[in-house]
């Protein structure tokens, strides 16, 4: 069974067209669900944290590419109080021939340390590229990484996203 917040980011706007997100909820609306209180600092970096885990997991040398966070709207919510941390980043192995062995590798470890892979295999690209979605409950996020083989260069596109976050009393959603 698909999660309900991947789902639904995966139905977001053609310019966010490989988002992921959370199952942190048993209900069965499409509300995303709340990752809490936070600030949109402190929400940004608990996203960079958990996009450095990931790629940690990874396991093979290579590069990271330099990317920040963004702060996104929750649908159906206030975006004067709600928000979501988006945490897009690219990762391109020192050896081409790596590119498998760090997807299989995240297939392996993503479960090990809280993931649930929700899904699984080739996408509908005209590359039929791989591609994963798992939701981790305890961080409250989701990830959906494609092994893009035939880029120059090749590389793994990943997306992070946090559930919905509620600024604290007396604060505004910060975006950037």
């Amino acid at each position: 069974m698909k999660s309900k917040l991947s789902a639904l980011l995966l139905a977001a706007p053609l310019a966010l067209t490989t988002i992921t997100g959370c199952n942190l909820s048993d209900d069965t609306s499409d509300e995303i669900p709340s990752a809490g209180t936070s600030t949109s600092r402190d929400a940004s970096d608990a996203t960079e944290r958990v996009s450095s885990e990931i790629y940690e997991l990874i396991g093979v040398k290579g590069k990271a590419s330099d990317s920040r966070p963004t702060v996104m709207d929750c649908p159906k919510r206030d975006s004067k109080e709600y928000f979501r941390i988006l945490h897009s980043w690219s990762f391109y192995p020192a050896a081409a021939s790596d590119l498998a062995v760090a997807m299989e590798r995240l297939k392996t470890e993503l479960p090990k340390n809280g993931w649930e892979i929700v899904e699984y295999g080739p996408d509908t690209s005209k590359n039929r590229n791989i591609a994963l979605t798992a939701d981790n409950d305890r961080n409250k996020a989701g990830v959906h990484i494609v092994q893009m083989s035939k880029n120059d260069p090749p590389k793994l596109s990943l997306d992070v996203v946090s559930g919905c976050y509620k600024v604290p009393g007396g604060e505004e959603v910060e975006r950037f």
